[in-house]
């Protein structure tokens, strides 16, 4: 599965974006997704993550209540609905996919085996 992330961009504070992930070479059907993202000298943290029978959520705790994670098999592609953005948010977001994540490992990087190369988010004060 090739994995292209797309949407990022400069924001203010408080401001949207949605990120899209298209998916080639495999279907998303069967597979969990799921968003995780990198700041500058920090580690790949989880955002969000979807099992792959599309029940099934699972969000940081930072991003709850602001963040919506999503997916239309039909066009083969996954969403990050974010809003009301701050600073923090500010970081490159990486998707991913896999076939073999169970519920419990959703939030774990290592449980993904398809990555996107990352889409750039800077939220401005």
């Amino acid at each position: 599965v090739q994995l292209q992330a797309s949407g990022g961009g400069m924001v203010q504070a408080g401001g949207s974006l949605r990120l899209s992930c298209a998916a080639s070479g495999r279907t998303f059907s069967g597979y969990a997704v799921a968003w995780f993202r990198q700041a500058p000298g920090e580690e790949r943290d989880f955002v969000a993550a979807m099992h792959r029978t599309g029940t099934g959520t699972r969000y940081a705790d930072s991003v709850k209540g602001r963040f919506t994670i999503s997916r239309n098999t039909a066009k083969n592609t996954m969403y990050l609905q974010m809003n009301n953005l701050s600073p923090e948010d500010t970081a490159v977001y990486y998707c991913a996919a896999d076939s073999s994540v169970i519920l419990s490992n959703l939030a774990f990087r290592s449980a993904y085996r398809y990555w996107g190369q990352g889409t750039l988010v800077t939220v401005s004060s």
